[in-house]
């Protein structure tokens, strides 16, 4: 084999396996690892709609596993050096019904979470003040998360509300 056509097999190679292909960490959460789950054993009840309500208990040793799992089975490369970037996000956040449990919990980067946070928490505010039904709001939330690009509009969408 020649050094032309081995470098354009491994080429192919490379480029083409899934930990190449991925980034580093990763953007959006996982549809299968993480769909997102709702708080099942709540401490309380909240707002008019009296949504479940689960008491922030994630352990660092499963915030470690989340990330070990994502990956492991995801091909991403979040080294435990990096671990100020991150932090374990709710999908469904706790304050709109979310659970604790790990099919709702995912690594997200710094530079993703400057994006959702502030309108995680203005969709909560939302629901407090019977502004915005838990349904919808855990839909535009899902909306903004899985696209990032949309985010904005969406918190525009709810500041109107």
């Amino acid at each position: 084999m020649g050094i032309k056509v081995f470098i354009s097999v491994l080429s192919l190679f490379v480029l083409s396996s899934p930990s190449f292909a991925r980034s580093v960490f990763p953007k959006n959460p996982d549809a299968e690892m993480t769909p997102g789950s709702y708080c099942s054993r709540p401490n309380s009840y909240r707002y008019a709609e009296r949504i479940p309500y689960c008491e922030r208990n994630v352990s660092s040793g499963r915030k470690k596993q989340i990330i070990r799992d994502y990956n492991e089975k995801l091909g991403y490369r979040i080294e435990p050096g990096d671990r100020s970037q991150f932090k374990i996000d709710h999908l469904i956040p706790l304050c709109a019904g979310g659970s604790n449990d790990d099919d709702n919990l995912w690594p997200q980067h710094q530079s993703v979470y400057n994006i959702t946070d502030e309108l995680e928490g203005l969709i909560c505010v939302k629901m407090s003040q019977g502004r915005l039904l838990q349904k919808r709001g855990i839909e535009l939330l899902m909306r903004a998360k899985l696209h990032l690009e949309e985010t904005a509009e969406i918190q525009a969408l709810v500041e109107a509300l």
